[in-house]
């Protein structure tokens, strides 16, 4: 039989079942994270975060207009379906390439027997990365990982069809395609680029008579060409094309990009001479070299079209990549700062000095104008080790209190090389990857977010093997029903792990070379990650996506594993029946069982959460309001709703993680869809740079300090001053504004937000607002000036919202914010009840979507569930302020309306979580039904959080003590929520039997333990 038709016919077979199965549970609209920012992206042709992803938003766009039709997210949702199911053809194709010299060495025909043999191997191995829980994720959504793995799939197939063909005339121009799609990909993501190594060394082996240091060698250019790729093409091409632009612009007054056009078209020559002179010489070697790097250049163009639509202004404009200079910090990621990697400081160290790096520039009239040179910490050398793990010292996302937590270090302890180390293995491999990856092959324990070491309840791997897993996490039969029951509770038994053991043995035994090449790409696209991350802990969600190009490489052994299982069958039976059998066996051993068991929970055809969150947080603002967001979730989803769907494009969203940045205030002056510009106050070059990045209070003898002052006062002509008599000198020479005092007013014009809505008709309108800056807080950020600017040039005149209230308290006026819906309001309201009753339940009713949480059987998961636990927790306050009214059958009405909108059997009213914040949101929709007398809907929510208490206490009394101080926080917070569950049934039906799980082993409570009263957020 013809081997290449059916390694074709079986190829796309497998690539059709791959591509149905990601067609058929893709996502419905937008998803959360990253995604909506990128469908906005890509259905307007805008600019999504560093370092971008140019590629991804043209091609996107073109299946927007293909397949759009009248939900453009379906047609990015489908690109990246139909890239993970030819990623699986790919895949099929490297498989069988590496089973046919397995089972047919020296290139030879194979027979029938090891046909049936190869295609079981590449069939096998394909559709078990197919049904594989991290890379099935990426392939529903759009994002750029699917994509990605596209390319990455496809040059490393590249390879193996150039070594195949490698004697025959013209087989180098696969080498020459292999760099042109690794330039391409740079456009969507640089994954990619970790296969050089193993590309390398697969051209060493193919063209060369293999030692072991030559292979050593090989290896090292391999790293090398990453290297250069990495630092020379992506960076320093772009770097030099940017310092020649500004040189010809400002020392030559020539228009901006004469300078990066000259760059270019002058490399262009450099090439072209080097072409020639390699021909002339027949130094072929050199004249691969040079047309891999053209091609690389040209496929890496695509960033053109980032400053091409930057210059337009669009609403999505991320770092305003308008000039090339700007292009260098956009593609370097500046924004996220930088990070040691083989030397430096650790997370106890403060900086010693700051060190000037580079001038800064920005594109101004007619010219780059100087923003002031880059700084770096400078930290003493007793702060400093090698291979430093443990070196994040800021806690505004917990970091230093997690390296703390994971290395049992007091306050002030600093940590040591061992504790370094430990950190290393036990958080950033064991935790971050090794986790992962058994995940994927092993089996998962539930979909709740691990957060720290000896957390034995939540996101592990487990087997299904009860001997094993209970050894490791206690009895696993003992969990509560809540979480024994998720449907991301997924038991492979060890199954895909075991063959690809079995895999990777066989060929290093075979067939080393190959083994090596597989083991690279598995290394560099799995631990080397690892290595160069150096994640902190307390990550924001899990990261398992990062990993996914290591699962692909033992996706590959996985399928050889079948060949020996193959040879074992062979012992005992003839060559045909034992291919056949062990493809059938391990078919339904491995990619089947991950069909069964994955499917329920990456099946997102119905759920449309992320598009029903962001409408529920926009119609929760009056027209033409400001509202101020936070983290992805309440940001990426409204700009999709806004930008794809159309949804109250009034609304001008302002992301607060951002306005520390001076491009991104910049923006907030022009006009964007229906939303007028914003008077930040200060003009642009009062906040270029590092002006203005913070103030610090600095209480001078003559303002007196029990005095308020108007706040825009303050800001525009004290803070925004450039007298030398409103700064104040710091250590190093630099001279800063201050604040002179904490305590600063708003002015109210009553008939001004009267005739405006801001108030309604039976409040009490305050003169004035308060804005008091916390006494222990003496130093203020960028963002939250231009907070209080906005806020203060506003002067009431379009309404101020907020998806969360931390920040109207941080900033000292969190007694006048109302909640509205989802989002609290700005009210200048002395009588203030904090809830917009009439206002709120109306929205409730006529606005407000579930995300398919009504339709049973649709899966949410735990991000998916803090969020419906958001929008339910707004029908309990709703409910609530109606029973507070004596409108007690309006509220059960809500309420009724809520528990039709958000099934239980989609979202159970009681629910294992982190701290309990599910149980406790939960507790807080008890008691409005209490208070609204319905007795029904109470009694079911009350026996349901009982039952979760109840099984959680037991689940934690028969772990062993070790377990149970490990999840100290979490059985105090349960513990707490009981007592608080029986008081408000004692309170509302009489007593209730306390639990008979008294004492039992349980420790006492943690401090603090209690649960977070305000949005997760």
């Amino acid at each position: 039989m013809n081997f290449n038709k059916v390694n074709n016919i079986v190829g796309w077979l497998v690539c059709a079942i791959a591509c149905s199965v990601y067609l058929m549970t893709m996502e419905a609209t937008a998803s959360l994270w990253d995604c909506g920012e990128f469908i906005s992206s890509v259905f307007k042709l805008q600019i999504p975060h560093p370092p971008g992803a140019p590629l991804f938003v043209l091609l996107g766009r073109l299946f927007v207009v293909v397949f759009g039709g009248d939900n453009p997210a379906i047609g990015v949702n489908i690109m990246s379906a139909l890239s993970s199911g030819f990623t699986i053809l790919f895949l099929f194709w490297t498989i069988t390439h590496f089973a046919r010299k397995l089972v047919s060495p020296n290139n030879a025909a194979p027979n029938a027997s090891q046909l049936v043999a190869i295609m079981a191997s590449g069939a096998v191995g394909a559709l078990a990365y197919t049904f594989s829980d991290s890379f099935w994720f990426s392939a529903v959504e759009g994002e750029v990982y699917a994509l990605s793995s596209l390319f990455t799939a496809l040059v490393f197939w590249a390879i193996l069809k150039w070594e195949h063909q490698a004697d025959r005339p013209g087989a180098d121009k696969w080498i020459v395609f292999i760099f042109f799609m690794m330039g391409l990909s740079i456009g969507v993501h640089l994954l990619n680029l970790l296969t050089i190594p193993a590309i390398v060394l697969v051209y060493y082996f193919r063209r060369y008579k293999p030692t072991t240091m030559g292979t050593f060698w090989a290896f090292l250019i391999g790293c090398i060409i990453t290297g250069f790729v990495q630092v020379v093409v992506i960076q320093y091409s772009v770097k030099t094309a940017g310092w020649f632009d500004v040189k010809f612009v400002n020392n030559f007054g020539l228009p901006f990009f004469s300078g990066f056009i000259f760059f270019f078209v002058l490399l262009a020559a450099i090439l072209a001479y080097g072409l020639k002179v390699a021909k002339k010489n027949h130094w072929n070697f050199l004249r691969l070299g040079i047309w891999c790097v053209i091609f690389m250049l040209l496929g890496y163009s695509s960033y053109i079209t980032t400053m091409i639509r930057s210059n337009a202004n669009p609403a999505v404009d991320m770092y305003n990549v308008d000039n090339p200079n700007s292009l260098v910090g956009y593609l370097g990621r500046e924004q996220y700062g930088d990070f040691p990697l083989l030397y430096g400081q650790v997370f106890t160290a403060s900086p010693t000095d700051y060190e000037e790096t580079k001038m800064k520039y920005t594109k101004g009239k007619d010219r780059y104008e100087e923003v002031g040179m880059d700084v770096k910490p400078v930290y003493a050398a007793e702060d400093k080790m090698l291979f430093p793990r443990v070196w994040d010292g800021s806690n505004d996302q917990g970091h230093a209190d997690f390296y703390r937590d994971w290395l049992g270090l007091a306050d002030g302890e600093k940590p040591s090389m061992t504790d370094n180390i430990k950190f290393f293995f036990g958080y950033q491999m064991n935790w971050m990857y090794w986790r992962y990856f058994m995940w994927n092959f092993a089996g998962k324990q539930n979909d709740i977010q691990g957060f720290g070491p000896g957390n034995v309840r939540d996101g592990n791997w487990i087997s299904g093997i009860s001997f094993l897993d209970n050894a490791r996490l206690g009895n696993q039969d003992a969990l509560p029903d809540s979480i024994k029951h998720n449907k991301a509770n997924n038991k492979l038994f060890l199954l895909p792990f075991l063959l690809g053991i079995l895999g990777a043995v066989y060929q290093y035994f075979a067939n080393r070379r190959d083994f090596l090449v597989v083991g690279l790409l598995f290394f560099f696209t799995g631990i080397a990650i690892v290595l160069y991350l150096n994640q902190p802990g307390n990550q924001p969600r899990e990261r398992d996506y990062a990993y996914v190009g290591s699962f692909y490489a033992f996706a590959i052994w996985i399928g050889l594993g079948v060949l020996q299982v193959r040879e074992w069958l062979m012992k005992k039976m003839n060559e045909q029946v034992s291919g056949m059998l062990a493809g059938a066996v391990c078919m339904l051993a491995v990619p089947v069982i991950m069909a069964n068991q994955e499917w329920d929970d990456h099946d997102r055809s119905k759920k449309v959460l992320a598009r029903d969150l962001a409408k529920d947080y926009l119609e929760s603002c009056p027209p033409n309001a400001i509202l101020f967001t936070y983290g992805d979730n309440d940001t990426y989803p409204l700009w999709y709703a806004q930008e794809v769907e159309g949804i109250r494009p009034d609304i001008r969203v302002i992301n607060n993680s951002l306005l520390g940045i001076d491009w991104y205030i910049n923006q907030l002056r022009y006009k964007v869809n229906e939303s007028d510009p914003i008077d930040v106050i200060w003009t642009p070059e009062q906040i270029q740079g590092r002006n203005r990045d913070y103030v610090v209070y600095n209480p001078r003898p003559d303002v007196n300090q029990d005095k308020f002052y108007d706040l825009y006062d303050v800001m525009k002509n004290v803070v925004g001053s450039e007298d030398a008599a409103f700064k104040v000198a710091l250590q190093g020479g630099e001279s800063i504004n201050y604040l002179p005092a904490k305590k600063f007013v708003l002015p109210v014009d009553e008939q001004l937000v009267r005739n405006n809505g801001t108030v309604n008709k039976d409040d009490s309108v305050a003169r004035e607002v308060p804005v008091v800056i916390n006494e222990n807080r003496n130093t203020l950020l960028k963002n939250d000036l231009i907070i209080l600017n906005i806020i203060a040039a506003n002067k009431w005149k379009r309404p101020i919202c907020f998806t969360a209230a931390y920040t109207a308290s941080e900033l000292g006026f969190g007694n006048f914010v109302r909640k509205d819906g989802l989002t609290y309001r700005l009210v200048p309201v002395a009588n203030n009840s904090g809830m917009n009753t009439d206002w709120m339940v109306d929205k409730l009713r006529n606005k407000f979507g579930f995300g398919s949480a009504d339709i049973k059987g649709v899966y949410f998961d735990e991000q998916n569930r803090l969020h419906l636990n958001n929008i339910r927790a707004a029908y309990a306050d709703g409910a609530a302020a109606l029973a507070s009214r004596n409108r007690k059958d309006e509220a059960k009405q809500l309420l009724d309306y809520a528990d039709k909108g958000i099934l239980e059997v989609n979202m159970p009213y009681a629910m294992v979580s982190k701290s309990n914040q599910h149980n406790y949101f939960n507790f807080k929709f008890l008691e409005a039904c209490y208070k609204a007398g319905h007795n029904t809907l109470a009694d079911k929510v009350s026996k349901e959080l009982h039952k979760d208490f109840e099984q959680q206490l037991a689940y934690y009394s028969q772990l062993p003590e070790a377990k149970q101080e490990a999840m100290r926080n979490e059985i105090a917070s349960a513990q707490q929520l009981l007592q608080m569950l029986n008081m408000l049934d004692s309170e509302y039906k009489g007593s209730k039997v306390q639990p008979s799980i008294e004492g039992g082993g349980l420790i006492g409570p943690a401090k603090d333990s209690a649960p977070a009263t305000d949005s997760p957020r």
